[in-house]
């Protein structure tokens, strides 16, 4: 007969919970689990709702112009509100930050927990909109909406709170700066080689963990849907959790 499997006592499962959550408290694993999330959840849009960008607005004005040129089936109505919803939710988070500061609270905590029930919305209605025949049916659109406000709470949290964190959203300028960097430290034309290093260690994980973000993001969706999206919700849970 084998050894009888060692099963956890509640003290001893609640105390690798805690261990499990506190690696969230970090700085690197919070801009690399922030990375991984805008990477799936981009790519999950991308695909369930027509090219549909919830990270960055940019790519939403170029798949306005691919469908006002090419007469494609990917719809405008969403990617025209992409941009009206995420301005008003970075005006919120902003608002939101100041009345912070007259405490000693920090506001990401509840910053993230918003940001978690967005996507939890975004999943919901997104099931509920399935199959999703037209970029421009008003599921599709409200689904979008709620993923497109979640990672404007992340773009404005990536400024205002997170500011010694590399950008998690937008990948172009941290991409830009690595080579920028790279060449530098590598000429010996470096003003400042302790920055660029410092630089360096902060963009490189960001950059993979949203790659890796991307491509995990696309088969998950291929194989689950839209209820892949409970990933990173219990990723933002354990952030939320871990940091006060």
């Amino acid at each position: 007969m084998g050894t009888p499997r060692h099963i956890p006592t509640p003290t001893e499962a609640a105390t690798a919970a805690r261990a499990w959550v506190s690696h969230f408290a970090k700085p690197a694993a919070i801009g690399m689990t922030l990375a991984f999330v805008a990477g799936y959840i981009d790519v999950v849009g991308f695909i369930a709702l027509f090219g549909l960008f919830t990270a960055h607005v940019t790519g939403n004005f170029v798949m306005i112009g691919v469908q006002l040129v090419a007469s494609t089936h990917i719809g405008v109505l969403a990617k025209l509100l992409a941009l009206p919803v995420f301005v008003i939710v970075v005006a919120l988070v902003k608002l939101v930050v100041q009345r912070f500061s007259r405490t000693e609270r920090r506001p990401l905590r509840p910053l993230l927990v918003v940001q978690t029930l967005l996507l939890l919305g975004f999943m919901v209605v997104g099931l509920a909109a399935q199959p999703v025949v037209s970029a421009d049916a008003p599921l599709a659109i409200l689904s979008g909406m709620f993923g497109v406000a979640a990672l404007a709470i992340q773009n404005a949290v990536g400024r205002l709170v997170l500011a010694d964190l590399a950008p998690t959203t937008i990948m172009t300028g941290n991409t830009t700066q690595i080579v920028i960097d790279i060449v530098e430290l590598a000429s010996g034309h470096c003003s400042d080689d302790n920055a660029a290093r410092t630089r360096l260690r902060k963009m490189i994980p960001a950059l993979a963990a949203f790659a890796v973000g991307a491509v995990f993001g696309g088969f998950a969706y291929h194989g689950a849907g839209f209820w892949c999206v409970l990933l990173p919700v219990v990723l933002l849970v354990a952030l939320a959790l871990a940091n006060e």
